[in-house]
């Protein structure tokens, strides 16, 4: 893994209640694996605060949060729309072959005969398959992360992702 950085696990939606619940857009899988993951790194509009002992549960389609710290509606008003995020550290090792989308994220994407297309500047999920969005400056590349028949290798140690992709494409 490259140096620890935060990495965003959710979002701060909606008020629930008249004592400072919230709710939570989550990103894990499942979505309920959010609480497992702290302290929360909260962030809102470039402040930051450090929460721990968040307790939460499934409510329908969302999640409902108590944060400790935040005991009313104005309090968590204020935390509308904030990022929660986490170190990269208290994230388990993915299994082999599986990948954090932030570790993808900035690595050196070349063809297998060495022609370089640029860095991963982000992922993002389709119905069929995930796709590493490639930049060299001049342009952008979308190239489906299916290992075997499009990504080759993946050296996270390395910094590069090498792909069977046509350059001109």
């Amino acid at each position: 893994m490259r140096a620890d950085r935060l990495v965003v696990l959710g979002k701060i939606v909606g008020l629930s209640g008249v004592r400072g619940a919230v709710k939570l857009e989550s990103y894990t899988e499942p979505r309920a694996r959010i609480f497992a993951y702290q302290p929360w790194l909260v962030r809102k509009d470039g402040a930051e605060i450090e929460i721990s002992g968040v307790r939460g549960r499934e409510q329908g389609k969302g999640m409902i949060a108590t944060l400790p710290g935040v005991a009313d509606r104005d309090a968590a008003m204020a935390l509308m729309g904030a990022e929660i995020r986490v170190w990269r550290s208290k994230l388990p090792k993915p299994k082999r072959g599986e990948y954090y989308w932030t570790d993808l994220e900035d690595l050196e994407v070349v063809t297998q005969q060495g022609t370089p297309l640029g860095r991963v500047s982000h992922v993002f999920a389709t119905g069929a398959n995930d796709v590493l969005a490639v930049r060299d400056g001049e342009r952008e590349r979308l190239i489906p992360f299916v290992t075997g028949q499009f990504v080759l290798d993946v050296d996270l140690d390395a910094g590069r992702i090498t792909v069977d992709w046509d350059p001109e494409f």
